[in-house]
């Protein structure tokens, strides 16, 4: 858990760094990719995540503009990864200019429950987290090579000269 705003953003811009990889592997067609008829396209998701930052932090306090014609999944796979840059960027800049170290021990009422602004901020990070793991399912039915975000893609093991990555 976060103690300080310091670790926080040192963690939020770890994994905005490798959920902005995921986002620059997309290409306009995948955007499309569906896991059933009914279901999130891949862009749809992305978006969701991404249109999700200031929504989220938002409701809970910290002062950020939503982002542009968020109701409107865009067609472009680079818009939806400069969005995220430019939103993930800002939201490091404004919970370290509106909250202090002493702000995470606070509570208020999240999702029903009462948690610390420590742990809302760890579910912002896990919601993208997990919307970023869909992303990679999708991807590789896109016919795309996913970016190994926690350790080599299928195709990266070769280059580390296993042919057979570990069970």
């Amino acid at each position: 858990m976060y103690v300080t705003v310091t670790d926080f953003i040192q963690e939020w811009n770890r994994e905005a760094m490798l959920t902005q990889k995921v986002l620059e592997g997309l290409t306009d067609d995948s955007l499309k990719q569906q896991v059933y008829p009914e279901g999130r396209t891949l862009g749809r998701i992305a978006w969701h995540f991404t249109t999700n930052i200031p929504d989220y932090l938002s409701h809970f306090g910290v002062k950020m503009q939503r982002a542009e014609n968020e109701e409107n999944s865009p067609s472009s796979a680079k818009e939806i990864a400069d969005t995220f840059k430019k939103l993930s960027e800002e939201a490091a800049l404004a919970i370290e200019q509106q909250w202090s170290d002493d702000s995470l021990s606070q509570t208020q009422k999240a999702f029903g429950r009462e948690e610390t602004n420590a742990q809302i901020l760890m579910g912002l990070i896990k919601h993208i987290v997990h919307h970023r793991g869909q992303l990679t399912i999708l991807i590789r039915q896109a016919g795309l090579k996913p970016f190994g975000v926690y350790g080599p893609s299928k195709e990266d093991w070769v280059n580390l000269g296993v042919t057979n990555p570990p069970q």
